[in-house]
């Protein structure tokens, strides 16, 4: 399959591109950062830098890589666990207006699918329940998956040492489980060990 890969060089996405070319799938990686760009293309992706808020030029890069299936692991999340507090407002305008641009751009694009990243769990704030839930909301309308990850442990996440309180799922599993939900029906599907 030809996949766009919204996020790619965030926790989850960096791993899923190597699990997606050794499955055969053609991966263009989307990168706010110049940066990343190296890194991407020595995965074997091909990048693309893009902002989602630039919902004209998202629409543009989509539609001309012209993907079977749009993967969603957009977040805007700190570094450092400490910071998540004061992240819900950016994290919520990914989940809301994000994937408002991302699901505009699937669309433009004729893809069949789209996968998107969610949460097992119920967020303590109003705006980050709220964002979560119209994220799902949106993706279903498309006829996506919804998949909702239990938080993450192992290398590189906020847990790289310990497991955090259930709903919970190790990083390389959250990977491996997403490559194979990419044809799957419209759903919602929990992603935990």
């Amino acid at each position: 399959m030809r996949i766009f890969l919204a996020g790619a060089t965030g926790v989850i996405g960096s791993r899923l591109i190597p699990l997606l070319i050794e499955g055969g799938h053609e991966v263009t990686g989307m990168t706010r950062s110049e940066h990343a760009v190296p890194r991407l293309r020595g995965a074997g992706a091909t990048p693309v830098v893009c902002d989602v808020f630039d919902a004209a030029g998202l629409a543009r890069a989509v539609t001309e890589f012209g993907p079977d299936v749009v993967l969603h692991q957009l977040t805007d999340l700190p570094d450092d666990r400490a910071a998540l507090a004061g992240a819900a407002e950016a994290n919520a305008r990914i989940r809301t207006e994000g994937t408002r641009n991302l699901v505009g751009a699937a669309r433009a694009a004729g893809a069949r699918g789209l996968v998107a990243q969610s949460i097992a769990w119920t967020p303590t704030s109003p705006v980050a329940a709220d964002a979560a839930r119209d994220l799902e909301r949106q993706v279903l309308e498309f006829g996506g998956v919804v998949l909702r990850y239990g938080q993450f442990y192992g290398p590189g996440t906020y847990f790289p040492d310990e497991r955090p309180p259930a709903p919970r799922v190790e990083i390389g599993r959250a990977a491996a489980r997403t490559v194979e939900h990419l044809a799957a029906a419209s759903a919602i599907i929990e992603v935990v060990d």
